[in-house]
């Protein structure tokens, strides 16, 4: 019997059909875009921002909406309910990347229909492998899920091997821009797998706002850019204004797509790994795609 899924997660869509299950998408949220097929998929979701100011508006938006308790997205639980899923895919991990885990679960409940609530929360990237092995169990593709975990698996070797005898690069690599946040659970991982040390990111634990100074007392050879949410040409804009302040706050300044890349904890964070290596290791890896990562001058 095939599994229908709902998937309230971007990256959990992402893992759905990296496993050959687009057909069992049910549902989807209105941040869903990657494979492009997936845009025709029912959406469920919808955010109560209108996505139209810069970061800094973004941020005191978020923040005062979470001070009142207030969900920045908001969950349609009829429409979920008559598309009738076997399995929702949600997280509890970050209160400003989904619905709220509440919410959903509520909407669970009232559904005529039994429902599993699986509730994916990866810290690092090897809990995202583990995770395209839960959703293959889930949907009886182990086969199909081993498969494409050993071919990620087998990129990240060919990436360790390039650089088995390349210097490790300082690296900071911001999940915000205006406030500046560190970067947070599996990112400061990546940087590492990518041939770099990131100087102020703390593995396994959200990301956090901090002061400029503390990037420029840091001294990072290469500083990266990788605004959670926002597009490459939207973050390239924001950090170049941002950073005309100060000059030169790296050797290197790279504004990289975090919105397709770094922040979905899914099949993609090994392109973002070999995105990284290409811009810290540019003499034995080859160089990201312009669609992916911009140097900026």
């Amino acid at each position: 019997m095939t599994v229908r899924i709902a998937s309230l997660l971007p990256s959990a869509t992402e893992i759905v059909c990296a496993l050959g299950l687009e057909e069992s998408l049910v549902a989807v949220t209105h941040e869903c875009d990657y494979p492009e097929s997936v845009k025709t998929k029912p959406v469920v979701t919808r955010s109560v921002l209108d996505g139209k100011g810069d970061s800094a508006q973004i941020d005191r938006h978020i923040r005062e909406l979470v001070h009142q308790g207030s969900s920045i997205y908001t969950l349609d639980a009829d429409r979920l309910a008559t598309l009738h899923p076997d399995v929702i895919l949600t997280q509890e991990l970050c209160e400003v990347c989904a619905v709220s885990y509440p919410v959903v679960e509520r909407a669970a409940r009232r559904s005529s229909t039994p429902m599993q609530l699986v509730s994916l929360e990866p810290q690092e990237l090897a809990d995202v492998l583990e995770h395209i092995r839960l959703v293959g169990r889930l949907a009886d593709r182990e086969v199909e899920a081993e498969r494409v975990v050993a071919d990620l698996e087998g990129r990240l070797l060919q990436v360790e091997e390039r650089l088995r005898h390349e210097p490790v690069r300082r690296v900071v690599i911001l999940e915000w821009i205006d406030p500046p946040f560190n970067a947070g659970h599996w990112t400061p991982g990546l940087v590492k797998m990518a041939g770099g040390r990131d100087l102020l990111g703390v593995p396994g634990r959200p990301a956090h706002p901090i002061e400029w100074k503390t990037v420029i007392d840091s001294r990072p050879q290469v500083l990266v850019v990788s605004a959670c949410g926002l597009s490459l040409e939207r973050s390239l804009a924001e950090a170049e204004t941002a950073l005309r302040q100060f000059g030169g706050l790296a050797d290197e300044t790279w504004v990289v797509d975090g919105n397709a890349f770094f922040s979905r904890p899914g099949p993609r964070l090994v392109d973002s790994v070999e995105i990284l290596a290409g811009i810290l290791h540019p003499s034995v890896m080859d160089p990201p795609a312009t669609t992916a990562a911009r140097r900026l001058a």
